[in-house]
């Protein structure tokens, strides 16, 4: 088994709810083939977040099921630091890289300069835009952003909405917006104001909802960029307006978002099949990097403008966890325990 290398600092596939269960047990696909040995760099934009670490154990994990290295570099943040590490990475010799970027359009002279060398290029998750890149792998961001925008109509029934959103500079962020947008223009529902929360920087959600309870301009419910945005707008809304309840959701169903759903906090969450996104990625790596084409793979049957082309994508899709859903969506497929959740 190969040592994994951690240095610090530094057709559409569809996965729907009905699946779901079994996404703790997807495992890699034997057909790829164990002749050449595989150095895999993974260049992720910052492990502050939770739903990253979760992303990369279970990379590192299935990489490992097939005798890949794995090279990490954690950018904590820092365009600048990940434009570096990524060149350190091509110094490496690394035979492919996987990038989560921090920025979606600020790679672009690393990345032109890592494909110059022949080394295959993996967007993961946020695409990599203004550049051509080998695969695109992620989870339908519109489709998120339409859930959203579907359920919280049911559940609303006054018109004013505000989105706190993640940085704008994340090209998710971009597709949500499109997302909601879509799901409410024929309505009498109003996304009143939409907020970037700069750098995934949650002091600036919770002062950002300060400001709106206080300015005394409650919406009637809120769309947030992901979970730890809405814990930190919960928790200026149990301040202020204690027997309130105004409607909230988030995305990547993280613990404390499962916790506020039971509690009657958080309305919903988009719960997004990582374990599958995380593996299904660290497959695809290993068998470019051994000379399989992109578009040569079953599941990347999609196609998706970043701006320099149209580049193969594999997009799963993601599913509402409400709280009357919880227990067969998040426990049962093991993605968090009925401790964690129910708080035993």
């Amino acid at each position: 088994m190969k040592k994994i290398f951690l240095a610090a600092g530094a057709c559409v596939f569809l996965f729907g709810c009905s699946q779901t269960k079994k996404e703790a047990s997807v495992s890699v696909q034997s057909a790829v083939s164990p002749e050449k040995k595989v150095t895999v760099g993974f260049s992720i934009d910052t492990l502050a977040i939770e739903r990253w670490q979760r992303d990369l154990d279970t990379f590192m994990a299935a990489a490992r099921e097939l005798e890949a290295d794995v090279i990490v570099q954690n950018a904590g943040n820092s365009v600048e630091r990940q434009k570096k590490q990524l060149m350190y990475l091509v110094d490496r010799n690394v035979d492919v890289i996987v990038v989560l970027p921090k920025e979606a359009s600020s790679l672009k002279d690393e990345i032109e300069k890592i494909r110059a060398k022949s080394i295959p290029v993996i967007s993961y998750d946020r695409l990599l835009t203004g550049v051509k890149i080998d695969l695109y792998v992620t989870v339908d961001s519109c489709k998120v952003g339409a859930l959203m925008g579907e359920h919280l109509q049911r559940i609303a029934g006054a018109k004013n909405w505000l989105c706190i959103l993640g940085p704008q500079e994340d090209y998710n962020m971009e597709m949500i917006q499109k997302g909601i947008a879509g799901a409410v223009q024929d309505s009498s529902h109003v996304i009143r104001e939409v907020f970037f929360t700069q750098d995934w920087n949650y002091d600036l959600s919770r002062q950002k909802m300060i400001d709106v309870v206080t300015g005394g301009n409650l919406p009637d419910a809120i769309v947030c960029g992901n979970d730890a945005i809405a814990d930190s707008v919960i928790s200026v809304l149990r301040l202020y307006y204690p027997d309130r309840h105004i409607p909230v959701c988030g995305q990547d169903a993280d613990i404390a978002a499962c916790q506020n759903i039971m509690e009657g906090f958080q309305d919903f969450t988009i719960y997004k099949p990582i374990v599958a996104l995380a593996q299904i990625a660290a497959e695809y790596s290993v068998r470019i990097a051994r000379g399989e084409k992109a578009a040569s793979l079953p599941e990347a049957g999609q196609l998706i403008d970043n701006g320099s082309g149209m580049i193969p994508a594999v997009m799963l899709e993601p599913c509402i966890v409400t709280k009357e859903t919880i227990d067969e969506l998040i426990i049962g497929s093991g993605f968090h325990t009925h401790g964690e959740v129910h708080r035993e």
